[in-house]
């Protein structure tokens, strides 16, 4: 682990490095905390060199670089220690702080797919965010196998701008460690005493703050300002001349200089309030303080600013909002030093949210995201003789997270055979990589399914997976079914489909349905989630773009909030629709009907395609699938495990995958039925139930293990074939 930060100075900073080895080591890691500088204070160390399973690398005290520098390690001399750490004894996380430690460590081949990045010094705003910036973070995205995130906005406009971050950005929010037994006493003093700890800084509103006991006087009340720390910004110098000056000689202001974090902790928990307000131009910010948290856990109050996130974590009516000047400080602390009731309610919200970012919650959730970065072998596997397993097909978008997982399980050796289309492929590598396998999966029954049927040994097994494209083609019908051990279908529909039309073998046709990454989807809805429904993916025609513009014109009729946000790909972005006479015309006419009907052109909003799902579902409530037909139609479960609702037309099969109770006789109807669940508050019971079934039902875990069980033993799914309300 290695942070850009020296830990002989007290900041966020150094508070992160020391935190987040702590948690990593009660998450049950062996942890190797590489440090920038030379140790000058042991305020923030030597409370590490006690916990076990942390070992503390000092490589100016035990010469591991012969060029120091004043400022520490520069960033490529740490990677380059990092990377000669690893050479010696392999790490199997490397978490990273710092963007340009971040971008050069991503560019070596070695730490690719262990780096662990924490992000927080880059672009905020879609404004900052350059192009030389969005491919400096792709990069690093691509390199990473995690990218922590402190907030859930910071996590939503980072997969919004950089499309590889999606499905590796996790939330990982600042660690709050208060030693045991240090608690303020709830109670509010005669002599007031207002707690600020950390840098001295022009955006922190630090020179500001030392008029606080003045302007408090002048409201009657006796208040005295206990600054904690001794990093001062230097620049500009005028200001950092004022603030040592207002420090030293400010009548009330008790500055004690820098200390161990523990220390500080303790002396912030004898005062009444903490105060973490900033300048109005970091609102923006997406990071969340930690000194807000860690204040919050002393069972402080803390007066901050009001920004979207702190009315989140803290609710939109916390009474210590502060507004831009000093004298909104001194209001607020003033009135609820003269309510006692306001105070309580006040330190009482600040507790409860610092519970969260407690240690154990912190190491808890590092360990699901190890289990994760770190899978186990599966039942059957050995990985002193990995099993060979060969993905064959010309188009393997919706296999590639299967491919990648199956690749990172122990004891599997993936390889990949990716034709250049149906037809065309590299005969020599795909007949060595025949003779290679031990199980070979075939994504579509087309050409690539014929190929390895006809050079399919006796020991291997050949699983194809069907998709309804090649269904009603030719190929499965010139399919030597005796060599196929088993035909995957996503759907029970699907499969009965198969089974009528090809004539195969029952047992041969299994469900394995598609996954719904419930974890990645679990993100707290906005505000009015409720009123929005949502399409992805909206051509060819039979996805039927005008049922879903019945429903939100109906719903408009009712309540004029509602509105329907399309997540796609316009039909003239895809060759081989547009140049359909009858597909054109169909859009033509869909699209002439938003912009003539007033309801509609106020409420059809289209967002661009893209892989951001499980940020853009967090505005969606319900989902809409209105085809005619689909195999499996992913878009509502999706909806579902995001804590949204599904709504389904009954389209051929609908019911052998969701619940009844999500299915709708009409478009009429399905307006109904979404209005009636909102007017009548049974949102989030819907919600929850939506979410159990489908998760329950094509849970990540759940289907993973299915395919696992199927590749490494051949061992056919048992109750793949019912809908979830049928399961449960």
């Amino acid at each position: 682990m290695y942070g850009d930060v020296d830990l002989n100075i007290i900041d966020g900073s150094a508070i992160w490095a020391q935190s987040m080895a702590q948690a990593l080591a009660a998450a049950g890691c062996e942890v190797t905390l590489l440090l920038k500088a030379p140790v000058r204070t042991d305020r923030l160390v030597a409370p590490l060199a006690d916990v076990p399973g942390i070992r503390l690398l000092r490589p100016y005290e035990d010469d591991l670089v012969p060029d120091r520098g004043p400022r520490g390690l520069t960033p490529e001399q740490a990677v380059e220690l990092i990377t000669k750490q690893h050479e010696r004894r392999a790490f199997d996380l490397v978490v990273v702080r710092g963007r340009r430690l971040a971008g050069l460590a991503a560019q070596e081949e070695a730490l690719t797919g262990r780096l662990w990045t924490y992000l927080t010094d880059f672009p905020h705003s879609v404004g900052e965010l350059s192009a030389t910036s969005t491919a400096e973070l792709t990069e690093i995205a691509l390199a990473s196998r995690f990218l922590l995130c402190q907030t859930e906005e910071l996590r939503a406009f980072l997969e919004s701008s950089v499309p590889a971050a999606c499905g590796r950005s996790v939330l990982f929010p600042p660690v709050v460690v208060v030693p045991e037994g240090v608690q303020a006493d709830g109670q509010v003093h005669a002599r007031t005493r207002i707690a600020y700890t950390g840098k001295f800084a022009p955006r922190w509103n630090t020179l500001e703050m030392t008029e606080l006991p003045e302007r408090l006087a002048q409201l009657g009340v006796d208040a005295e300002m206990v600054m904690i720390g001794d990093k001062i910004h230097a620049e500009p110098a005028d200001w950092s001349k004022r603030m040592r000056r207002a420090l030293e000689s400010t009548e009330h202001v008790d500055w004690r200089g820098g200390m161990a974090r523990a220390d500080a902790l303790r002396q912030s928990a004898e005062c009444d309030f903490g105060l973490s307000w900033r300048d109005p131009s970091m609102d923006a910010s997406l990071e969340l303080s930690t000194k807000v948290l860690e204040l919050g856990a002393l069972g402080l109050p803390v007066v901050l600013n009001r920004t979207p996130m702190h009315e989140a974590l803290l609710g939109a009516d916390y009474p210590l909002f502060a507004g831009a000047d000093i004298a909104s400080v001194a209001e607020v602390v003033a009135r609820a030093y003269a309510d006692r009731e306001l105070y309580a309610d006040a330190a009482r919200r600040c507790r409860d949210a610092a519970e969260a970012h407690a240690l154990e919650r912190a190491a808890e959730r590092l360990r699901g995201y190890l289990s994760e970065a770190l899978l186990t072998a599966p039942e059957g596997a050995d990985p002193e003789r990995p099993l060979k397993v060969v993905v064959a097909g010309h188009d393997l978008k919706f296999f590639t997270r299967l491919a990648e997982y199956l690749d990172a399980l122990p004891g599997l050796d993936v390889r990949i055979d990716q034709w250049e289309g149906l037809n065309a492929h590299d005969q020599y590598r795909s007949r060595e990589l025949a003779g290679w396998a031990d199980v070979v999966i075939c994504e579509w029954c087309g050409p690539n399914a014929l190929f390895y049927a006809k050079w399919k040994r006796p020991d291997q097994r050949l699983i194809v997976r069907l998709h309804r494209f090649e269904l009603y083609a030719e190929w499965p019908r010139k399919l030597d079914i005796g060599k196929v051990d088993a035909v995957v279908c996503v759907s029970p529909h699907y499969a009965d489909l198969t089974r009528e039309i090809t004539g195969w073998p029952s047992e041969k046709v299994v469900v394995v349905p598609n996954w719904v990454d419930d974890v990645q989807l679990a993100r707290p809805k906005l505000a009015g989630a409720e009123y929005s429904l949502g399409m992805i993916g909206i051509a060819p025609s039979r996805k039927r773009l005008d049922r879903g513009l019945d429903v939100v014109s109906e719903l408009r009729r009712m309540d004029p909030r509602y509105t329907l946000s399309v997540k796609t790909k316009q039909p003239w972005e895809y060759w081989w629709i547009w140049n359909r006479p009858e597909e054109r015309s169909y859009f033509e006419r869909v699209y002439r009907r938003i912009q003539r009907d007033e309801k509609l052109a106020s409420g059809v909003v289209f967002d661009p395609f893209g892989p951001d799902v499980a940020t853009w579902l967090r505005r969606v409530g319900f989902m809409l699938s209105t085809s005619d037909d689909e195999s499996f139609h992913l878009a509502p479960a999706e909806c579902a495990a995001s804590g949204g609702v599904p709504a389904l037309l009954p389209w051929p099969g609908a019911d052998t995958i969701y619940d009844p109770h999500w299915i709708h006789d009409d478009a009429v109807a399905m307006a109904e039925a979404i209005h009636a669940t909102v007017s009548e508050g049974r949102f989030a019971a819907e919600a929850e139930r939506a979410r159990a079934e489908v998760t329950g039902a094509y849970g990540l875990d759940r289907v993973r293990s299915m395919w696992s069980d199927l590749v490494v033993r051949g061992k056919v799914p048992e109750d793949a074939s019912a809908a979830p309300a049928a399961r449960s």
